[in-house]
């Protein structure tokens, strides 16, 4: 007859099992390499006593120590006792460290995600980033590397989230991004990147796209379909902005300070989930504000159209977006009187409303002074009538010379 193994003894060995699994089971030695060279490249006075790199003591294991040990990183878990850890996260966000990234980055052939942001490190992203083949988050915003953007960064083909943003970046946008087919945040904003927008709108997934302030020119390519939010203002853009119609999803576009012209046409309007449509300081000289009827009504909160060169009479269709309550339309060539059905919405329901620096004329009702409270903007530099007292049109108006010949909606040039 069988014997009966004893419990405790079979307790016994199955944690003497676990312990030696776990001992085996050791971080590969070139890994280990590679962050005793990151914490190496950092000025060692920058590693504040509270930050993840002050905790890494290579007298331990990386993977085998919990605790106070080695925070920022993650490890795989081995399969077998014959295989070793390897790291597959690194997380030093926030930390102020001063120095540069080591080129044996790269040998970390099984890291998923690195995150430096919000630190000082400097110099050029080491070419050997794109040996990292199976990345998909790389955040090295707001620091101070230099030189341009990887070329070959295209070969990273699962990375989904790309952020250089806040950093010294040079040189053009590199056409391998347009491989990077699983991205769905590119955000490249705050560099001085040149050249013009390579062609995106094979990166199905995208959903952000961030370039704002850099010195990028040229026509808008065609983007994305997923894309919803859209940010390129603060640099050298011009041509018409048409292919923003196409983008069913969008929500958010900024195209400020760049060097567009022509017409804000109605398709921008017709975007069913747009919310905040920034366009402002750029060189339109037409708006077109379809009627909105939709049943499912407009999503449209903010528009800023300052600083262009648009004329004519302001558009009353604008009272038609039900959730509109902050609009800037200041700085532009608008004549003619306010539309009366503005009144009621500065009352109820819009907070900002910014129309200074035009040519309107016409009497503003004194009995604003009784309703308005909180409403936010300017009426101000105009060739308006004014209640004495009212806020909106603190500044002044225009003198009348300004204003003369310009009471039938023609515009003019600003000189």
């Amino acid at each position: 007859m069988a014997r009966l193994i004893n419990p405790i003894f079979f307790s016994c060995l199955y944690i003497s099992f676990i312990y030696t699994l776990s001992v085996n089971a050791t971080t590969l030695q070139s890994d280990i390499q590679v962050l005793e060279a990151i914490k190496t490249s950092i000025d060692p006075v920058s590693i504040s006593a509270d930050s993840f790199l002050s905790s890494w003591d290579f007298n331990l294991d990386p993977c085998e120590t919990t605790g106070t040990s080695f925070l920022g990183i993650l490890c795989t878990i081995p399969l077998d006792t014959n295989t070793s850890s390897r790291i597959m996260e690194i997380d030093l966000e926030g930390d102020e460290l001063e120095g540069f990234l080591t080129p044996s980055i790269g040998n970390l052939t099984e890291l998923v995600s690195l995150n430096l942001g919000r630190n000082k490190f400097r110099g050029p992203v080491p070419e050997t980033i794109t040996n990292l083949k199976k990345l998909t988050s790389l955040q090295l915003y707001e620091n101070y590397f230099s030189g341009s953007l990887v070329n070959g960064i295209g070969v990273l083909r699962k990375l989904e989230v790309l952020d250089v943003s806040n950093n010294r970046l040079s040189g053009s946008i590199p056409t391998s991004v347009t491989a990077l087919r699983s991205l769905t945040q590119l955000d490249l904003s705050n560099n001085e990147l040149t050249g013009r927008i390579p062609q995106l709108n094979g990166l199905w997934q995208l959903s952000s796209f961030d370039l704002s302030n850099n010195q990028i020119y040229g026509n808008l390519p065609q983007f994305p379909l997923k894309i919803k939010t859209l940010s390129l203002g603060h640099n050298l853009l011009s041509g018409h902005i048409t292919p923003v119609n196409k983008l069913r999803h969008l929500r958010i576009l900024d195209l400020s300070d760049n060097r567009f012209s022509g017409g804000i046409n109605k398709g921008i309007f017709m975007l069913p989930d747009i919310s905040h449509v920034n366009v402002s300081a750029n060189r339109f000289t037409m708006l077109e504000v379809v009627e909105f009827s939709d049943d499912k009504g407009s999503q449209l909160n903010t528009l800023d159209l300052h600083g262009n060169r648009l004329r004519g009479h302001l558009p009353v269709n604008l009272i038609t977006y039900p959730n509109l309550t902050d609009i800037n339309l200041g700085h532009n060539l608008f004549s003619g009187e306010i539309p009366a059905e503005f009144w009621p919405r500065l009352v109820y329901s819009w907070r900002s409303l910014n129309l200074d620096y035009n040519y309107l004329e016409g009497s503003v009702p004194r009995e604003l002074n009784r309703t308005i409270q909180g409403l936010r903007g300017s009426l101000a530099h105009n060739c308006l009538t004014c209640p004495k007292g009212l806020q909106l049109c603190h500044g002044g108006q225009r003198p009348a010379s300004d204003c003369v010949g310009r009471n039938r909606g023609g515009g003019g040039d600003l000189s």
